[in-house]
């Protein structure tokens, strides 16, 4: 809490001294509760920003309460004291750029550091704390309104409501700030002393209290969040290739199959496997196989929709939920994908290995009591294929009659 821009005054129960005090504990635990969920969690390197921002906060108000114990030079307190307390703002907004892929640009922190001091020792935050209120808030104001344009940006996701309560913090901060500013730009007459007692330095001294608190637990709900989503992905994706596994299908299938039977929009299954794969782990070894796993899983997405979801259901075994679609399209989905794959081989050891794949397709029918009729039918038609042949596709139905399915069985 920098004594000039924030300076506290004397309540009932509460002088300055002890809101530096309790400031100066909420910005330890503010470092300390960044810095032990970094040690937890050491791929979110925002937190040791937003540790960093606590240490700042509290090397602002460790020599605000060295003023009011001894008489420290002008560009110390309040000029370094200003620069920490201003850079621990841009910390949280350093954070928040990591956080979202960006550079946290710590050249701009340095430079806003130097200035701030600069402005102290050259005389031009001279005079009363007021002046320096009005000159040093714009910045903590363009920090604040930093994060919130940042975070109001980002694109509808799963986890953009945990952005919305640091949000809220930084406009809130930053909102008092600029009413203290213009309160005080109109001329109001208010003589703000070093550490005075004027209601207006204290309800800036307890926002700043509210904030480190509230951006403490906000910071931290974001990460906690994001490891959330994390951990929920990994539990639903295959880990060799991105694609769904056979517990999304379970989840999604049955939501899609739900929403089929009340629209009466067409579901498809589209499942297909890698031919003769046992041949080539025999020949070239299990990493040549999870490689030709993850070459056609890479080439197949390039023949499907975006909103297609996949899954890898078995070793080398895979579905694809085709919804809004016949069977017609259906097949062109997979005939497209099949002429794909086999037309992009695999790289190995400098030879060039061609892989080809089997494809069934089966749609819901509407006497179907649950989706997996459909997924066994088309795992069916996988089987016509295969037995037809390989390196084709096959769609219940049509080239697969019930009949057929019957005797198959």
């Amino acid at each position: 809490m920098s004594l000039s821009i924030t300076q506290t005054f004397i309540l009932p129960g509460m002088d300055s001294y002890t809101l530096v005090i309790v400031s100066a504990l909420a910005s330890t635990i503010m470092a300390a509760t960044m810095y032990l969920l970094h040690r937890a969690s050491r791929r979110t390197p925002c937190l040791l920003d937003w540790s960093a921002a606590g240490l700042c906060f509290l090397a602002s108000n460790a020599l605000a309460l060295l003023a009011m114990h001894h008489p420290l030079p002008f560009v110390v307190a309040p000029g370094i004291a200003n620069a920490f307390y201003i850079s621990g703002h841009y910390l949280i907004l350093a954070g928040v750029r990591r956080h979202l892929g960006r550079r946290p640009r710590y050249d701009w922190l340095a430079a806003l550091a130097i200035l701030i001091v600069l402005l102290h020792a050259s005389g031009v935050a001279d005079g009363a704390v007021s002046r320096r209120l009005m000159l040093l808030s714009p910045f903590v104001v363009g920090i604040n309104a930093s994060v919130v344009w940042l975070l109001a940006r980002q694109p509808d996701s799963p986890a953009r409501g945990s952005y919305f309560p640091l949000m809220m913090v930084e406009a809130a901060f930053m909102g008092q700030m600029a009413v203290r500013g213009l309160f005080l730009a109109l001329g109001q007459p208010m003589q703000l002393t070093f550490l005075g007692n004027q209601i207006l330095q204290t309800a800036g001294s307890l926002m700043v209290l509210a904030f480190l608190s509230l951006a403490t637990m906000c910071c931290a709900l974001i990460v906690i969040r994001h490891q959330e989503l994390a951990l929920r992905s990994a539990s639903l994706t295959d880990s060799l290739t991105g694609w769904l596994n056979r517990r999304a299908l379970l989840d999604m299938a049955e939501r899609e199959f739900q929403r089929h039977r009340r629209s009466g929009e067409a579901l498809n299954f589209l499942t297909f496997d890698i031919d003769h794969f046992k041949g080539i782990n025999d020949q070239y070894g299990h990493a040549v196989g999870d490689a030709a796993i993850r070459h056609v899983t890479t080439v197949s997405a390039q023949a499907l929709r975006g909103y297609d979801a996949r899954f890898r259901i078995g070793g080398e075994e895979f579905a694809v939920l085709v919804t809004g679609e016949g069977n017609y399209q259906a097949r062109q989905i997979g005939e497209r994908l099949r002429t794909l794959i086999e037309n992009s081989p695999l790289l190995v050891d400098g030879q060039r290995l061609t892989l080809t794949v089997s494809l069934g397709v089966a749609g819901c029918q509407p006497d179907d009591l649950q989706w997996d009729d459909a997924l066994r039918r088309a795992d069916q038609a996988l089987y016509h294929a295969k037995r037809h042949g390989r390196n084709r596709l096959s769609v219940w139905g049509e080239d697969l009659l019930p009949a057929a399915t019957a005797r198959l069985a």
